[in-house]
């Protein structure tokens, strides 16, 4: 008893001090933001890097889609190093890492450099992202990492919105390779930071370890080489497949790319079940909660791009506006993401995630087929409308199923959920621009009911999430009642 109650002292956090959690939670919201901004800007960057290096359109787009694939395929092995080697020091691998790829692509020569170099990035981003999540677990209680994971939502929310312009001012000024050269010093600031600073998670090992009869493990999880490989095979096959098929329509390089993905899924799984220390423990995908969760953000994702790509088609050519206007319509959802998810946090922690997820995946589904009634005659009023009860939605959704991964997965296993976390937010996008481009031959209106029962298919699985809250026993209403189980039924 003394032993798990002396565990379950360090998983709330106790040893954590107030400086390192401030510190932790600053490099998780500025490192997912470097993230965010760094992708956002190289689209507006990507048509002057075409003119200046003499590049092909395949080229170009090989910027985004290599480092996209690098990504994809590399996140949840990324966690499992967090979980061996410590999330901070894996994050200040990763994102020192990105700085130096950055400033590598700022003096590439040729358009075969950047692509090179940005897959190198991509790796690197995968170490630092799971990391962000990874931190934050180890940092705060479990019962009160709604509102952290809330302020990460928002300031993603804020570079999304803010990268573009930033982008197009610095292209304007400065050319395409002071988009690079924006990373740079943050990446440093951070990274040096993290090295100096000594790690959450130490302090939670060793305070564990001083307690009485705690029990050590007799040597380190192995590290699953094999199941990350068949892994990174699977998800860069799969994420190749959808980019491919969202810019050429489905191909036989992209059937076969299918099932080359669904192959290495398959042995994966075989070899998952034999291994004595799996790269995705039971612990994680035994989890009806956290696997619940992951599939809300892989639905809730692939919703909201998807019907954020049909619209822009929508909106410029056929109800005939600029790019301009149609960013200022579409502007609502951005703010209500920005502004709905620390409110999102307050809910969680009164209502508990079930409640908040199914008004999250109402707020989504609504937004979509409200869209879907887009046509030459619609008001900016209603499309603005539809882009807020959007935003309001998959900022919700975004909060509350990142909490519920991070927060039902083990400790000792937070970098693998931060991993699949960030793998789900990879590869919903790039499914839901997929569905949406093999849809639209059919109209608009067709491709978005889709992506509206997208969303909807979040109702059963946020039902399955943990119960509200309930009564304790002195009269108030506590979310650890029920949110500390985790529901393990098929």
């Amino acid at each position: 008893m003394r032993t798990a109650t002396a565990e379950a002292a360090v998983d709330r956090g106790g040893p954590i001090s107030a400086p390192h959690r401030r510190l932790t939670l600053a490099n998780s919201v500025l490192g997912a933001v470097l993230v965010a901004v760094d992708g956002t800007v190289l689209t507006i960057a990507q048509p002057t890097l075409r003119r200046d290096l003499d590049a092909s359109l395949t080229e170009v787009q090989w910027t985004s889609t290599g480092y996209l694939i690098a990504v994809a395929g590399l996140l949840v092995f990324a966690g499992r190093l967090g979980d061996r080697f410590g999330h901070q020091r894996v994050f200040a691998w990763g994102v020192l890492g990105f700085g130096a790829a950055s400033v590598g692509i700022g003096f590439a020569p040729a358009v075969g450099w950047v692509i090179g170099l940005r897959v190198v990035q991509g790796v690197f981003g995968a170490l630092l992202q799971p990391a962000t999540l990874g931190m934050l677990r180890a940092a705060f209680p479990p019962d009160r990492l709604g509102m952290p994971i809330a302020l990460r939502t928002s300031a993603i929310g804020v570079a999304v919105a803010a990268g573009p312009l930033i982008g197009g001012v610095l292209v304007a000024q400065l050319g395409w390779r002071a988009v690079f050269f924006l990373n740079v010093v943050p990446a440093l600031v951070m990274g040096l930071l993290a090295l100096a600073v000594r790690a959450p998670e130490a302090e939670r090992t060793a305070t564990a370890a001083a307690q009485p009869g705690h029990a050590r493990r007799a040597s380190p999880t192995r590290l699953d080489l094999p199941g990350a490989a068949l892994l990174a095979v699977a998800l860069a096959a799969l994420v190749h497949t959808l980019v491919g098929v969202a810019e050429h329509g489905w191909t036989a390089t992209g059937v076969l790319g299918l099932l080359v993905a669904v192959g290495a899924a398959c042995v994966l799984l075989r070899h998952e079940r034999r291994t004595p220390d799996p790269l995705l423990p039971p612990a994680v995908l035994g989890s009806a909660t956290v696997g619940a969760a992951l599939g809300v953000l892989v639905a809730a994702s692939a919703a909201m791009l998807g019907a954020l790509f049909v619209c822009s088609f929508v909106l410029q050519d056929v109800v005939g506006m600029d790019p301009l206007r149609t960013s200022l319509v579409a502007l609502p959802g951005g703010v209500m993401m920005v502004l709905g998810a620390p409110l999102s946090a307050v809910l969680l922690r009164r209502w508990g995630a079930r409640p908040t997820a199914l008004t999250g995946t109402a707020l989504l589904t609504a937004g979509v087929l409200a869209l879907s009634r887009i046509g030459p005659g619609s008001s900016t009023v209603a499309v603005g409308g539809g882009f807020l009860l959007l935003g309001a939605g998959f900022g919700a959704l975004m909060v509350t199923a990142t909490a519920v991964v991070v927060r039902h997965a083990p400790p000792e296993s937070a970098g693998v959920a931060g991993g699949l976390q960030q793998t789900a937010m990879n590869v919903g996008p790039t499914l839901g621009v997929a569905a949406a481009t093999t849809l639209m031959p059919l109209g608009t209106g067709p491709a978005l009911l889709f992506l509206a029962a997208v969303a909807a298919l979040g109702a059963p699985l946020a039902a399955r999430m943990p119960r509200p809250a309930r009564p304790a026993r002195d009269g108030t209403r506590s979310v650890r009642n029920d949110e500390s189980k985790d529901e393990r039924e098929p």
